[in-house]
C-alpha cells in the first residue's frame, strides 16, 4: 500500500516535516553527516520511524537486533518494546553519536559489519528479530545472511528499497518473481507493508523505498538438496526469458533425457517454489558436478 502523508495535518504524526517533533528531527541529523559509500540515507520522519518499530510485535518478546541504525530514529523506538535491544553500526560518526545520545544502550551498540558477524554470538544463541532501515547498497547480502541463520531469525521486517521489496514478496508469474523471491519465500512468508516516499530521508534516494516483514513459515525441511535447489534456481533464472529446457543446460548438460518432459517448456518465473523443489529432485542425477 502507499504510505502518504496526510493533507491538512488531521495525523500530526505523519506528517512528514511538517511537525516540531520532525523539524528538530531534521536539524539532529545534521549532526552526522550521511556518507554515499555506506548506502547512508537517514530516515527523518518519526511517525514513519514508530509504524517501522512496531513491524517487530510480530515476534513479541524476542530480543531485537537492529543494523545500521545511525543517529537512532528507529532505535529510539524500539527501546520501548521492553525487550532486549542490540544495534550493529559500521559507521564511526555513528557510533559516536549513538554512545553519546542513547545512553541506555551502553554494552549493547555494536561496532562492525554486519555481514562478517558471528550472530550466534549476539544473543548467545537465543533467536531475535532482525531489523532495520537496511543500507541499500547491501540489502540483498544482508538478507542472504539472514537465510544461512534462518533457525537465529524467526522474523525480519525493515525499510529497503522498494524494487527489491517487490521481488522479495512477488509470486510466480510476476514479472518481478525472480531469485529471491523463490529464496526468500522457500523459508520465509513475506509481506509488502507499505511504500515510504523519497522526501523522508536525508538525503533522499533516487528511488522509494517500501518496509517489509518476513515471518518463518512452517518448512523444516526443503525436502531436496539445499545447495543444489539455490544452484538450479539462480542458473535458470540467469537466462529467465528462456525454457527451462535451454536455461538448464549449464547443470545437466544439452542431452539430458530429462528435457523431452514437458515442465521444461516453461520459464522459470512460472514456477512455484514447490515446483523448484521438484525440479532439483529432478534433476540431482544429473547435474554436472564439475560446474
Amino acid at each position: 500500500m502507499e504510505y502518504l502523508p496526510p493533507v491538512g495535518g488531521s495525523n500530526k504524526r505523519h506528517c512528514s516535516l511538517q511537525g516540531f517533533a520532525n523539524l528538530r528531527n531534521c536539524f539532529e541529523m545534521r549532526q552526522v553527516r550521511p556518507k554515499k559509500s555506506l548506502g547512508q540515507h537517514f530516515l527523518i520522519d518519526l511517525g514513519i520511524a514508530q509504524d517501522i518499530a512496531d513491524t517487530v510485535d510480530a515476534c513479541a518478546s524476542i530480543p531485537v537486533l537492529e543494523v545500521g541504525p545511525g543517529m537512532g530514529v528507529l532505535t529510539q523506538f524500539l527501546q520501548r518494546k521492553d525487550r532486549p535491544l542490540k544495534v550493529v553500526e559500521l559507521d564511526r560518526e555513528s557510533i559516536a553519536y549513538l554512545h553519546a545520545n542513547f545512553p541506555t544502550l551502553e554494552g549493547n551498540i555494536i561496532q562492525g559489519d554486519f555481514l562478517r558477524m558471528d550472530l550466534h554470538q549476539v544473543f548467545d544463541g537465543k533467536p531475535f528479530v532482525l531489523t532495520g532501515n537496511y543500507p541499500y547498497n547491501i540489502s540483498s547480502q544482508i538478507f542472504f545472511k539472514m537465510l544461512d541463520n534462518k533457525d537465529l531469525i524467526p522474523c525480519c521486517t525493515g525499510m529497503i528499497q522498494k524494487e527489491v521489496a517487490e521481488r522479495m514478496a512477488a509470486g510466480p508469474g510476476s514479472k518481478t518473481y525472480g531469485i529471491l523471491s523463490v529464496l526468500m519465500q522457500a523459508w520465509y512468508k513475506v509481506e509488502y507493508l507499505f511504500t515510504v516516499h523519497e522526501h523522508v530521508f536525508n538525503p533522499p534516494p533516487k528511488v522509494k523505498s517500501a518496509v517489509i516483514r518476513m515471518t518463518r513459515n512452517d518448512t523444516h525441511e526443503l525436502g531436496c538438496d539445499e545447495v543444489l535447489f539455490k544452484r538450479v534456481v539462480k542458473t535458470t533464472f540467469n537466462q529467465r526469458r528462456k525454457t527451462l529446457r535451454n536455461s538448464i543446460k549449464p547443470l545437466i548438460g544439452p542431452d539430458c533425457p530429462l528435457l523431452s518432459d514437458e515442465l521444461f517448456n516453461r520459464r522459470p518465473e512460472q514456477l512455484s517454489v514447490a515446483e523448484f523443489v521438484d525440479l532439483t529432485n529432478r534433476v540431482k542425477d544429473y547435474v554436472n558436478l564439475e560446474k
